[in-house]
This record gives structure tokens, C-alpha cells and sequence, in this order.
């Protein structure tokens, strides 16, 4: 088991976090919605996981 962050790239400046992932019925956490703001993304305060805009300041690729 890693300890890096899990990076999603996303469309939406709004978006929900429930720590499943791809399995929508696996254990995760209470569901939350996070805005991405001018750094260009957002970090869930649950699973850590880090939501990068598409084309925003944070995107590298």
C-alpha cells in the first residue's frame, strides 16, 4: 500500500466526493461537495483525494 494521493481530473468547478471511487456501493465516507478555487483545485478532508480542473492553474498535463 502507497502513500500518494489519488488525483482525479475533472470538467466541474462543484464536485462530490464519497470516497468509493469506481464502486459506488464500496465503503467510503459521508458524501461531501467540494469548489475548486483559483489554485485551481480541491483536497476531500476525508480520503485525501486531490480534484485537479481540466485546463485550470493545477493541471500539468
Amino acid at each position: 500500500m502507497t502513500n500518494e494521493t489519488e488525483t482525479i481530473i475533472v470538467k466541474d468547478k462543484r464536485i462530490s466526493c464519497d470516497g468509493s471511487g469506481d464502486v459506488p456501493a464500496a465503503l467510503g465516507h459521508p458524501k461531501i461537495w467540494l469548489e475548486i478555487d483559483a489554485k485551481g483545485y480541491a483536497e476531500c478532508g476525508y480520503c485525501d483525494r486531490r480534484f485537479i480542473l481540466k485546463g485550470g492553474p493545477a493541471d500539468k498535463g
